[in-house]
């Protein structure tokens, strides 16, 4: 571990050394580039500088302790190595979860899309509860939500949406909540009480800037149309609406909820980057295929990860064998202890990972 952290705090004065370099300086994308490593590793650096410390005065204790024969200065001796082992023990621990790898998407924004799976209007009125849930959630983290594209029902259910969370740390937080979403509760059509299960599919993505991920206009096909809402309403009168399909890999995405055809196309173009770096993401993941075997599965599309059952107030998150009874307040945005639960659950395979290849 020592050398990781001295490897650690020569990258990190030679970042601070190259940032100060005039040509750094005058590369805006260069420098945002180094600046974000940087700030990385600095909660790393400044752990290590304090364990250094400590490390120093135990050793200094312990060398009295050996020295000495004098009882007063044993004395102070044994009392200065009983105060800073738990605190040495501490930091080594917290060095040990600061030098997990990171994943480098975690700083993004993140896109979000819900789609309604089987079980009709049941499905797409469970997909509008989660929508809800997560843009409660993102109001609770003092982050911004922007509605990209929705179609609903008109009975109060969402067949598709896509809306962009815009905050610190966004992705880290919210991309173990990819998958499938299984609800359990009684219509409020069924007159005989029965519970039905339907499901809702998420996908979480982490939203692409155009250094991440270049799109070359000659590989895209726009078609502008009419928009239209449920039941012929929100009808524009202009072809306002705009579907791009991506040639290379045959991503479509559409977008008509702007009535400016250039804000629509600018959406859909946000919308088409991020599937682009989730596909990169995901090829990357498929070709290190041991790294999904983890605790809080693999994130893909198909897999079942939770259930939220109203009748027992439940929810179950199936990676984790997490249980809890108060679903009512979690659909309403508080889930703030089950995604710190998946968090930690990564984390700790993360770090039997890392100790396995030391």
């Amino acid at each position: 571990m020592l050398d990781k952290l001295e490897s650690v705090k020569e990258n990190f004065k030679e970042l601070t050394d190259k940032l100060s370099n005039p040509k750094v300086i005058g590369n805006p994308a260069e420098f945002q580039k180094l600046a974000r490593r940087r700030s990385e590793l600095e909660p790393v650096v400044e752990a290590y500088a304090r364990y250094c410390e400590l490390r120093s005065s135990f050793e200094g204790a312990q060398h009295m302790l050996a020295a000495e024969s004098d009882p007063e200065l044993r004395e102070m001796a044994e009392l200065e190595i009983a105060d800073l082992k738990p605190k040495l023990e501490e930091l080594e621990a917290e060095l040990k979860m600061l030098l997990i790898p990171k994943d480098e998407d975690d700083n993004k924004n993140t896109i979000f899309e819900i789609r309604a799976g089987t079980g009709g209007e049941e499905a797409a009125l469970f997909a509008a509860v989660l929508y809800r849930m997560y843009s409660r959630y993102a109001e609770r983290q003092g982050w911004k939500c922007e509605l990209m594209s929705m179609s609903d029902t008109g009975l109060g259910g969402i067949k598709e949406v896509v809306f962009a969370v815009q905050g610190s740390g966004a992705f880290g937080k919210l991309k173990f909540e990819s998958g499938v979403h299984r609800v359990q509760r009684v219509p409020a059509t069924e007159a005989s009480g029965r519970v039905h299960t339907s499901a809702a599919t998420v996908a979480v993505l982490p939203e692409a800037e155009e250094v991440d991920v270049s799109v070359d206009d000659n590989e895209l096909r726009i078609d502008v149309f009419r928009s239209s809402g449920p039941g012929g309403q929100s009808v524009n009168t202009t072809d306002s609406a705009v579907r791009v399909t991506h040639l290379p890999t045959g991503i479509v995405v559409s977008c008509q909820d702007e009535k400016s055809q250039h804000k629509n196309k600018a959406k859909a173009l946000r919308i088409l980057r991020a599937r682009l770096l989730d596909n990169a993401r995901m090829q990357s993941d498929r070709d290190r295929a041991e790294h999904r075997r983890s605790l809080v599965g693999s994130g893909d599309r198909s897999e079942r990860i939770r259930t939220y059952n109203f009748p027992q107030q439940r929810l179950t998150d199936h990676r984790i064998n997490m249980t809890v009874y108060r679903l009512n307040e979690i659909v309403d945005g508080d889930i703030e202890d089950v995604i710190k639960a998946l968090i930690e659950a990564d984390n700790l395979r993360k770090l039997a990972e890392t100790e396995n290849e030391a």
